[in-house]
């Protein structure tokens, strides 16, 4: 039976509309934008953020591609999970370019892509978890494995970056991490291609025409970054111990005031970045607490000031997480040395100062106190013992009548002394001669 000429010709302008359809989309996804997320510096809840935000930002406009510029040491594995969630989620492929290194948890961010593209020289792997345990190394090993065969990569290499128990004598000794330079990438599979530069990374998927959309980080992120930095996060410990301890020195409330707002910011900087919780808040509120309190309501207790120090000093401690304890310890341990030297300076820089009088005892003697004068220039003097020395007398040195001891023997009356040491206000002697009592 044959199909009447007009249903031929509806036939055909079906198929013409829907091959043009189909072109059409084809273009519009060729020509979306390239959206470009650097994965550069520590691995933090800072990058999760951004990253989130780019995954969402690419499928709403139907990107090309969502390309990652990789040059991490890795960082917090809760953060690496949260990116690879993300990634997993897009709707467009995803390209990871390693220019230098992707470490720890950047390796797993770096597994997580479709492609990946390694520049000469670059390395990938070394992810083995901190603290160590077997519960966290079965764990985390589990995450690389499983991801890599999301991707169609090897699951043993991928396990090999994280447990050292792993065999795999072609690319490591036995009872060592895995780390792959570019080469082996390549020849593990875990390379797709190499590139001397991102842009070279993009023409080889045919995306060096397309429009690119680089993202940043929010001011908000970029400052919780930078204060999270072991450099930065010594200075803030610094002025932070340094105003405490110059409020306790002077009680007036400025310093105190600096102190607290540097330690306000070093915490409250590390919980946004994700290296701690609410728990390092409570402790460092309360450590804080209760320096203050020994300082400004119950001085020389000892109490308070002691379990807020304890707590201040865990609160650092946690605030940087488990997988970084070693940094935190480095950091406190400047941050003390900086605090002392600090000090020393302001104390013996500005002696005359105002300000600076109240850091030390001055030389000058108020009307409630008086110090003991000083009698070095004694030392060596001789002189009589005015009233027996039992051990403690008097003794008339240079026509003045001085109260004296001895090492503990007893002297008489009238016997010739000599001053052997002076400690502050007591005066030691011994007797010159005894008397003779035949």
């Amino acid at each position: 039976m044959k199909v009447p000429h007009v249903h031929r010709w509806i036939a055909l302008g079906l198929l013409s509309w829907g091959l043009f359809g189909l072109a059409a989309s084809t273009v519009s996804a060729a020509t979306g934008p390239v959206v470009v997320v650097p994965i550069d510096g520590t691995v933090d809840d800072g990058m999760a953020h951004l990253v989130e935000r780019s995954v969402d930002l690419a499928n709403r406009e139907k990107a090309s591609a969502i390309v990652l510029d990789v040059n991490s040491p890795g960082g917090l594995v809760e953060a690496a999970f949260r990116i690879r969630d993300a990634l997993f989620s897009a709707q467009e492929p995803v390209i990871a370019y390693v220019s230098r290194r992707a470490y720890s948890a950047a390796a797993l961010i770096t597994l997580s892509a479709n492609r990946v593209v390694m520049a000469p020289g670059a390395s990938i792997g070394a992810a083995e978890p901190i603290p160590y345990s077997e519960k966290m190394v079965s764990a985390l090993r589990g995450e690389f494995e499983s991801t890599a065969l999301r991707n169609h990569r090897s699951a043993a290499v991928a396990g090999a970056m994280v447990d050292k128990n792993v065999d795999l004598p072609q690319y490591k000794r036995t009872g060592a991490i895995l780390t792959l330079n570019t080469d082996d990438a390549s020849r593990a599979g875990v390379a797709d291609a190499t590139a001397p530069s991102l842009d070279a990374a993009l023409a080889q998927s045919h995306l060096e025409s397309a429009p690119r959309s680089t993202q940043e980080y929010t001011w908000a992120e970029n400052l919780a970054r930078f204060a999270t930095s072991p450099q930065v996060s010594a200075l803030l410990l610094t002025l932070g111990m340094l105003g405490l301890l110059i409020e306790m020195q002077t009680l007036h409330g400025i310093a105190g005031v600096i102190g607290v707002g540097a330690l306000a910011l070093f915490f409250g900087t590390h919980v946004y970045a994700g290296f701690s919780n609410g728990l390092v808040l409570v402790l460092a509120v309360v450590g804080i607490l209760g320096i203050l309190w020994e300082l400004h309501v119950v001085p020389g207790h000892g109490i308070p000031g002691i379990v807020g120090a304890i707590c201040l000093l865990l609160a650092v401690l946690f605030a940087f997480g488990l997988p970084f304890f070693f940094v935190a310890v480095e950091t406190i341990a400047t941050a003390i040395v900086l605090t002392v030297i600090c000090f020393s300076l302001l104390t013996r820089s500005l002696p005359e100062n105002a300000w600076a009088r109240r850091l030390a005892l001055g030389a000058t003697q108020g009307a409630d106190y008086v110090a003991s004068a000083d009698h070095t220039d004694l030392h060596g003097r001789t002189g009589t013992a005015a009233s027996y020395l039992r051990p403690a007398g008097i003794a008339a040195i240079d026509g003045r009548r001085i109260d004296v001891l001895t090492e503990g023997e007893f002297i008489p009356q009238g016997t010739p002394i000599r001053v052997v040491r002076v400690e502050g206000a007591r005066i030691f002697v011994e007797a010159v001669a005894l008397p003779s009592y035949q």
